[in-house]
Order: structure tokens, then C-alpha cells, then sequence
């Protein structure tokens, strides 16, 4: 079901250029040399998505990232473990180099991708953003996201490596009124490819195609027989869609050994997701 919106969106390239050069913000929040603050936000975050009893990451996996300013955010480094990353596993990253990258639909080997890091990261020295910057610098460009986290919960991942479970995602049904509080009014759906710049254009695809029929970006997206990502406006929001999506994975495991689930239908997801009670609840959980 639609939501009220612009009937097209500007690609992430262009609206990423016009607030540089005329809003000097981006996703609405004003730039600040507070970024010391934001980096500590990263931090914890990514601790609690790496937390080893949630069994959302383990060793290396996944990664986050987080507006720092108009012109640069921060990503977790290639190699470092969410659960205990320091401060010096942080790499600061410019978006333009990296959304012309995207834009210009040229093939790029691994060669490429390695330069085209290098080149785009500020700094600290020796420290290589992760593989996945593409795509974290792309999802930081839409309205109201100002960190991302992508993990393989175990949870998840059971659904997404599962033709039944796969098969209930990609119908964008959510099963019960708390999941589209916390996770948004629908899902969003990548099928498999390889990590790296065919899935960050994979992402890019699907998200595009989720704002035009919603008007608003993804608070979930979900990776064929790979992981999971959740966009907030704060750290603390993308943790919260976390342990929604997580429960709601257990929830939906639970149904399909059970049978076929009962998922909501498009017009009671659509009256929780608009109902006033439901909005004030989100911004007293910080949503």
C-alpha cells in the first residue's frame, strides 16, 4: 500500500550534491563538530550488535557506520569485530568519491574497490574501511537515517537461507502490531548477490523501488542467504529494530513449523502504521 510521498525521489547522487551545496546538512540534522560524541554512539552500538549471547555477529562479521557530517561518515574498518571495536577500527570515509563510484555503473574489480577505499578514507592511518562502504554510504544518504547496521542474525538468517521463510519476507507482510511499530510498515527484500558492489547496487535497486511505493525508506532490509540491515535516525533506534526483528524472526520460525502463519493484512498493517497512538508510543520508545 502507498504511503504519502513524492510520486518519484531524487536519486541518492543528486540529493546527496543538492544538500552539500544548499542545505550544507543532510538527513535533516545540522552539521556539528560534535563528532566525537557520534563516534561514541558507533561504538556502542556496534558493542551491543556484537554482543556474543545475541548471536548477531560473531568473529568478523557484519559492520555499521554513521553520518559524521555533510561531507564524510564513519564506517566500521575491514577485518575489526564489532563487539569490541575501538576507536581507531573506525574509518572516516568521504561520500562523494564513493556515491560517484555507485552512480556511474562502471565495473569495478577488486582492484578498483580496493583503491577507490583507500582514496575516499581520511584517515586513521593503515585502517581500511570495510568492504560493505558502498553500500553504507549509499543507505546514509536517505532521509532520516543516520546510522546503519548490518549483522547475519542467526534468527534471520534462518529465514533467509529457507524458501518458506524467504518466500513470507518477500511478501512484505509484518506479523503482529509491535513489528511495525519498531520495523516499519513493511520489509524490504534483496535477493543474493555477492558482497560488495553488486550488492550495494542490489540495495540500491530494492530501496529505490521501496520508496516508491512507500514514500519512506526501510527501517528493515533483508539479505538472501546473507544477514540483515536496520536504518535509524540514532544508534539507540537501530538496536531497537534489532531485537524487533529478531524476536519477530523467532516469532515467524515458530509459525511456519506450525503450519502456514497469519500475518496481518495490508489494511490492519496500514491502520497500525498510521494510528496516532502508535506514533506517540515511537517517540517515547526514541523511534
Amino acid at each position: 500500500m502507498a504511503r504519502a510521498g513524492p510520486a518519484r525521489h531524487e536519486s541518492a547522487l543528486n540529493l546527496q550534491r543538492r544538500k552539500l551545496s544548499v542545505l550544507g546538512y543532510i538527513n535533516g540534522m545540522a552539521d556539528t563538530p560534535d563528532t566525537e560524541a557520534k563516534l561514541n554512539e558507533l561504538l556502542t552500538l556496534s558493542h551491543q550488535l556484537g554482543e556474543t549471547g545475541r548471536q548477531w555477529a560473531i568473529l568478523g562479521e557484519g559492520n555499521t557506520s554513521a553520518w559524521r557530517d555533510a561531507n564524510t561518515f564513519f564506517v566500521k574498518a575491514s577485518g575489526s569485530r564489532l563487539g569490541s571495536l575501538a576507536a581507531g577500527q573506525v574509518a572516516t570515509v568521504q561520500f562523494a568519491p564513493i556515491l560517484d563510484a555507485l552512480a556511474s555503473g562502471a565495473a569495478l574489480d577488486d582492484a578498483d574497490v580496493q583503491a577507490l577505499l583507500k582514496g575516499a578514507a581520511l584517515g586513521p592511518p593503515g585502517v581500511m574501511p570495510s568492504t560493505e562502504t558502498l553500500m553504507h554510504a549509499y543507505l546514509l544518504t536517505l532521509p532520516g537515517v543516520g546510522f546503519a547496521g548490518h549483522t547475519h542474525v542467526t534468527s534471520i538468517n534462518g529465514l533467509n537461507c529457507s524458501p518458506r521463510g524467504w518466500a513470507f519476507l518477500l511478501a512484505g507482510r509484518r506479523l503482529f502490531p509491535d513489528e511495525i511499530v519498531v520495523c516499519g510498515i513493511a520489509p524490504c527484500c534483496v535477493p543474493y548477490v555477492d558482497p560488495g558492489v553488486p550488492l550495494a547496487r542490489a540495495v540500491q535497486q530494492k530501496v529505490s523501488a521501496y520508496l516508491d511505493t512507500y514514500g519512506v525508506p526501510p527501517k528493515t532490509i533483508y539479505l538472501q542467504n546473507h544477514g540483515f540491515i536496520a536504518l535509524g535516525k540514532s544508534a539507540s533506534e537501530v538496536d531497537a529494530i534489532h531485537q524487533m526483528a529478531d524476536k519477530a524472526a523467532h516469532i515467524l520460525t515458530a509459525a511456519l513449523s506450525l503450519g502456514e502463519p497469519t500475518a496481518l493484512t495490508p489494511e490492519q498493517a496500514d491502520r497500525i502504521y498510521t494510528w496516532p497512538a502508535e506514533h506517540f508510543r515511537q517517540k517515547a520508545l526514541g523511534l
